[in-house]
């Protein structure tokens, strides 16, 4: 588990990379609506993409067809876009990544479709603030183990679950890279720690479960949904370590 350490250079890459994915995430929140599919959300991200000199970082991976993870209500991650139409009080989580002369910024956020209740709204609120939290304690010499332990407490002290079954990992040229980012604290924690060093990059990203943090994948080999059927909220960065602290390299 050794993580790539990215150059200055790299990294401003991976900036601009992270811009077109945050501009993704807000043209997301501008048409999602209810009535509207998850289909055509994907071609307009591709679209926007496309149009700022990216390509989609998750079209053909592994076979994957769409530009965007579209995972409605109980699922958690990897929903395929499709015909299916958005409803008032649905939850959306929407993954997004962007290749920009060979760098990724990868990006999620879970949205609202029309009004939701109270107990939607407040796994998308703990689910966010998780990883604002996350975010606040990544520095130089800080333990890897430090996000996860955060994120695990956030969101368990709220009566929320972490999903297991998925993790953060590190990103540059590749999507994946090392190291792993658990949202919990792996024991023996020996088994995936280390410490932060400047020009490592990382996507963060919690899932967060109502009920269970049991999840299975549907038969299309992509979509995790949870085990009892209740809600399910993601949202990522991708965040640098600087010589200072971090840089979040997926907002505008």
């Amino acid at each position: 588990m050794a993580p790539i350490i990215k150059e200055n250079w790299e990294i401003e890459l991976m900036r601009e990379a992270g811009r077109i994915a945050a501009g993704a995430v807000e043209l997301m929140k501008e048409i999602v609506v209810p009535g509207i599919t998850t289909r055509q959300v994907d071609t307009e991200v591709e679209k926007f993409i496309r149009s700022k000199g990216a390509v989609p970082t998750f079209k053909g991976y592994r076979g994957f067809t769409a530009s965007i993870c579209a995972s409605i209500n109980e699922e958690v991650v990897h929903g395929i876009p499709g015909d299916r139409v958005l409803k008032e009080g649905d939850i959306i989580g929407l993954d997004v990544g962007a290749t920009y002369k060979n760098y990724v910024g990868d990006t999620a956020v879970t949205l609202p479709v029309g009004k939701i209740s109270g107990q939607a709204q407040k796994l998308i609120d703990v689910t966010r603030d998780s990883l604002s939290a996350a975010i606040a304690v990544i520095a130089p010499q800080e333990k890897l183990s430090t996000i996860s332990r955060t994120i695990q407490n956030y969101v368990e002290s709220r009566g929320f679950s972490v999903v297991k079954k998925f993790v953060g990992h590190g990103i540059g040229s590749q999507m994946h890279e090392d190291p792993q980012v658990p949202n919990y604290v792996i024991e023996p924690v020996e088994s995936f720690e280390m410490i932060l060093k400047p020009g490592i990059v990382l996507a963060i990203e919690p899932m967060v479960n109502e009920g269970t943090d049991d999840v299975r994948t549907l038969k299309n080999g992509w979509t995790v949904v949870t085990r009892d059927g209740k809600l399910s909220a993601h949202f990522e960065h991708t965040v640098a370590v600087t010589d200072s602290g971090n840089c979040v390299l997926t907002v505008l």
